[in-house]
């Protein structure tokens, strides 16, 4: 059983105590103390006294600690995967791949602190203008459920390694491998510098977004709630980042390797039970190998084996909650009643060993087109919609009809690969891949699928502001 308490400037903190479960058999894995407004208040102005102290730290100091934690991480992968698996009922090889692509996050920063750069300006012959990129100060960061290390992660080592203070708040739903290795952060850096505060969204995220003491948020999540979050920062003119809702196309040809891209879409969209945010939820197929592709994806969907992420027999495990489930069957069977086609899944599992878990069958629907709701809203589960079209034009078209534009992905063998990528209007684009995120790559959405970006260089940026100094060496002229 794991035990969480609060950690503001550098103390443990106890708060109401809340159990978590885990969403393949009920049970109670651990607990977390979870705070209040007042705890995120002070956990904020904790950060701002170390703000200028830590703004103005050795660049050595904070590499030793990005790499402390990484080194710390991989030490402990075994038993941070297995309670990963724990509380969001993830598969233990996804947990695994979770883990140490977080240990690489913060070895990938821990690089970078000493390479944050400024410019020099061309001006007149008797003036200097050189910029200079400096930290925000205070750093607000609000983690997910569905990858809380990775996501969380991306943020916090950007923060830290450009010279910010942090209070991150745990998600909700699975907040105790995020406070496994928030208290890693917390024994290698200075008191203050990271604090956590577990937490509900509507007391612990609303005051962190609506603080004046802090600099910048940082948040991922639902679009709905983001949108909550930018008009709370709005009363500071507070600037926030932010990675929403997807509802990512697979675009296939009939150049492809149409078994491979079966193959690709069907990880894309039944990983983690579709609860991703770059799923693979739409595919949009070309006539000419739509009958083909169904019936390989199908396959695949319906070689899955459900179970508990910590069963190595086990493809999918379960989806979060309870209130996930109906959502995602509530989605299904408006699908049916729009007209698509049922190809496999739509269901509850009905193995018995199951029943005390939140499972939900892989789901594959055909005839779908562009206005139905499963092709238009996020599900964030397994579901996949497949979609006809007559040729690139009217997938490109398709694919970028859509309010949300993290992610897609395009399935050709062919040259004109490249151009198609440039004709999306998302924020990433997979080539005969489904979408992945690396430590040194950008990521992030366009339209309603977010502001800003995180990962690579992009996410030193995404971190620090610009000041511009200019240096007269001329003598002012009098009026």
């Amino acid at each position: 059983m794991h035990s969480y308490e609060m950690r503001i400037d550098g103390q443990v903190r106890d708060g109401t105590e809340r159990s978590v479960e885990n969403p393949a058999t009920g049970e109670t894995v651990g607990t977390v103390s979870t705070g209040t407004r007042t705890d995120a208040s002070d956990a904020i102005e904790a950060a701002r006294s170390l703000r200028k102290e830590w703004a103005e730290s050795d660049p050595a100091r904070r590499e030793r600690g990005l790499r402390a934690v990484a080194e710390r991480i991989e030490a402990d992968r075994d038993e941070l995967s297995e309670l990963l698996v724990a509380e969001t009922g993830k598969c233990l090889g996804t947990a695994e791949g979770e883990v140490m692509e977080t240990a690489q996050q913060f070895r990938f920063f821990a690089g970078v602190v000493d390479k944050v750069r400024g410019d020099t300006i061309p001006t007149s012959t008797n003036r200097l203008n050189y910029t200079k990129r400096v930290p925000y100060g205070v750093t607000a960061h609000i983690i997910p459920w569905n990858y809380p290390l990775l996501l969380g992660s991306r943020g916090i080592a950007a923060a830290l390694a450009t010279g910010n203070t942090v209070v991150a708040k745990p998600p909700s739903r699975a907040p105790l491998s995020t406070m496994w290795y928030g208290n890693i952060l917390v024994e290698e850096f200075p008191d203050g510098v990271v604090n956590l505060v577990p937490g509900s969204g509507r007391e612990v995220g609303a005051a962190l977004s609506d603080h004046p003491g802090v600099d910048l948020i940082t948040f991922t999540g639902s679009t709905a709630v983001g949108q909550q979050v930018l008009e709370a920062a709005a009363a500071n003119i507070t600037p926030v980042d932010l990675e929403l809702g997807g509802k990512a196309p697979a675009v296939v040809l009939p150049d492809t390797d149409v078994e491979n891209a079966a193959r690709g879409v069907a990880r894309g969209i039944f990983s983690n039970a579709g609860q991703n945010c770059v799923a693979t939820s739409r595919a949009i197929v070309h006539e000419d190998v739509k009958a083909e592709f169904t019936e390989l994806v199908v396959r695949e969907a319906e070689r899955i084996s459900l179970g508990p992420g910590g069963d190595p027999s086990t493809d999918m495990g379960p989806v979060i909650s309870a209130g996930a489930q109906d959502d995602i069957l509530g989605y299904i069977e408006a699908g049916r009643e729009e007209g698509a086609t049922l190809r496999t899944g739509g269901n509850v599992p009905d193995d018995p060993e199951l029943q005390d878990g939140y499972f939900v069958e892989p789901t594959v629907f055909d005839d779908v087109t562009p206005d139905m709701q499963i092709a238009r809203e996020e599900i964030f589960g397994p579901v996949l919609s497949i979609l006809s079209v007559e040729s690139v034009d009217e997938a490109v078209a398709v694919a970028n009809d859509s309010p949300y534009a993290l992610a897609a992905s395009v399935w050709t063998d062919g040259l004109h690969a490249t151009r198609i990528a440039d004709r999306l209007d998302h924020g990433l684009v997979a080539v005969n891949t489904f979408p992945v995120s690396m430590p040194q790559s950008p990521w992030g959405g366009n339209k309603e699928s977010g502001l800003g970006r995180e990962g690579g260089y992009e996410g030193v940026e995404a971190f620090t502001t610009v000041n511009s100094v200019v240096v007269e060496h001329g003598e002012m002229e009098p009026y």
